[in-house]
């Protein structure tokens, strides 16, 4: 009899995780934001505390380049830290750093990804995955959400995060990032790959702790 195939990698990651990718989206916070419940302001929010993620997530990235699991990965057209920046000058103004602090969860966040890249960068794969492939997915219906809600612009200041200008077709890169991410397993042992699929269950906890946060900071009045 012929042994069957090995599950891909990026089935795995994404059925392991299942259940924490699904707390995170179905969080309270989110839910009355993209409900029209919440000001811009909480919006805006959200966004000051993913720079801070995405910072920590790219801020370091050339370290990885050459990295034989991690370096295929890293990918100026993913990047978000400057498109960020772009919404936060339109939603804060010229001072948006001002007052702009990261919270608990958030600050939590960016020790683990430093941790990642300082002492073992293949952990470093699960967060990448799990926040640019939910920009590259989700993320564009939270823009559309937001354009209507807010009145932003298509595609213009407030949204220029969910905007991939580098990415022309998202379908095709998102299949490609899969395959990338099968060969990632195939390089993997079975520790590692457990360790990895183990992380990205904490990277969906991780952002889901971000949404808690702003949730206190931002309850619904009664």
């Amino acid at each position: 009899m012929t042994s069957p195939e090995p599950t891909p990698f990026s089935v795995v990651l994404r059925t392991a995780s299942a259940a924490e990718h699904e707390a995170a989206e179905s969080s309270s916070f989110m839910g009355h934001l993209l409900n029209g419940r919440l000001g811009v302001e909480a919006y805006a929010e959200l966004s000051g505390q993913l720079w801070f993620v995405y910072r920590a997530l790219e801020g370091r990235a050339a370290e990885l380049a050459e990295h034989p699991v991690i370096g295929p990965f890293i990918d100026p057209a993913l990047f978000r830290t400057a498109a960020l920046e772009a919404d936060l000058l339109h939603l804060r103004g010229a001072d948006w750093q001002a007052g702009l602090t990261a919270s608990p969860a958030t600050a939590a966040y960016v020790a683990r990804l430093e941790q990642l890249i300082d002492t073992w960068p293949a952990g470093y794969l699960a967060h990448h995955y799990t926040r640019y492939l939910g920009d590259l997915s989700g993320g564009q219906i939270i823009r559309g959400i937001a354009e209507k809600t807010w009145g932003f612009e298509k595609k213009g200041p407030g949204v220029h995060f969910y905007v991939f200008e580098q990415v022309e077709n998202p379908a095709a890169f998102k299949r490609d990032y899969r395959s990338r991410l099968d060969a990632a397993g195939e390089a993997l042992d079975e520790v590692e790959r457990r360790r990895v699929t183990d992380e990205t269950k904490k990277a969906f906890a991780l952002n889901g702790a971000i949404f808690s946060d702003l949730d206190l900071r931002y309850p619904l009045s009664a």
